[in-house]
């Protein structure tokens, strides 16, 4: 199945279920909250009338936790001069660095801002020291992200954190498909573009930590509830990896798709303020 929140006429925004060629209202203003309250009732107990003339918004706004993992496609990890890794390589976000699926990402001119498409997890079930299979299950789907980093400021110290947590520079989206419907070990393919101009193009088969794997790691330390996210990484072609390395300029497009799932069309905007 298909989930989204939706911003209606207005401005009002709700969760929403794609069935039967329509999106039809869920008890909830968006996913976050739909998962908190809602996340074990069976959908079709759920229903409302379908939604018309909407679009889509930032899928979980209010996620309790966003897990990123760097450096787990092998080709990315060649690109950055590492060898591959024993064990994930882990930061964490929080909810305001998300934003949604065709919104304006802005930040201070002046800076180095690269590009990177993630599969996002979202999670379904509470869980804690899941083994994998338990981590597995707790999958509820899956979205598209691309996790915008200002390089600059990410190398001013070994810690990545204040180069991957800018505000609304995080586009999530534009649905979540869940685990029933698509298996990223079968194969989705990752792909990123600039004005137009493919930068990264892979397949989640080549996660060196696929999807159950990092949900179960990050179990171990901390619990995981319903809405969190887990971003799985990125492939190579980044434009810190370039010669000379190539970053986004004023009025960019950058588009970020996952087959099976869609595409996130964001405008970068440099501000003199």
């Amino acid at each position: 199945m298909r989930f989204a929140t939706l911003t209606e006429v207005g401005g009002r925004t709700t969760a929403a279920v794609s069935l039967d060629g329509g999106w039809h209202r869920l008890p909830a203003p968006d996913l976050s909250a739909y998962l908190a309250a809602f996340h074990d009732r069976p959908v079709t107990d759920l229903l409302g009338e379908e939604v018309q003339g909407a679009r889509a918004a930032l899928p979980l706004p209010a996620p309790g936790k966003v897990v990123c993992c760097g450096l787990n496609y092998a080709d990315h990890i060649t690109e950055t001069g590492r060898e591959l890794p024993t064990h994930p390589t882990l930061f964490a976000k929080y909810a305001d660095t998300l934003t949604g699926p065709t919104e304006e990402i802005r930040l201070p001119a002046g800076l180095d801002v690269d590009w990177e498409a993630e599969l996002a997890v979202v999670v379904g079930t509470e869980i804690r020291g899941a083994d994998r299979s338990e981590a597995a299950a707790a999958i509820w789907g899956y979205t598209v992200a691309n996790d915008v980093s200002v390089r600059d400021w990410q190398r001013r110290t070994l810690q990545w954190f204040q180069g991957k947590a800018w505000d609304r520079t995080t586009p999530i989206g534009p649905v979540v498909v869940t685990a029933d419907e698509i298996d990223p070990a079968a194969g989705l393919q990752v792909v990123c573009r600039v004005d137009g101009v493919e930068r990264q193009r892979d397949n989640t088969r080549s996660l060196v930590f696929d999807a159950p794997s990092l949900v179960a790691y990050v179990s171990t330390f901390t619990r995981l509830r319903p809405g969190d996210l887990v971003l799985t990484g990125t492939p190579g072609g980044v434009g810190m990896g370039m010669t000379p390395p190539a970053y986004l300029t004023d009025g960019a497009v950058l588009e970020t798709e996952i087959s099976g799932i869609g595409v996130l069309r964001n405008r970068i905007a440099f501000t003199k303020d």
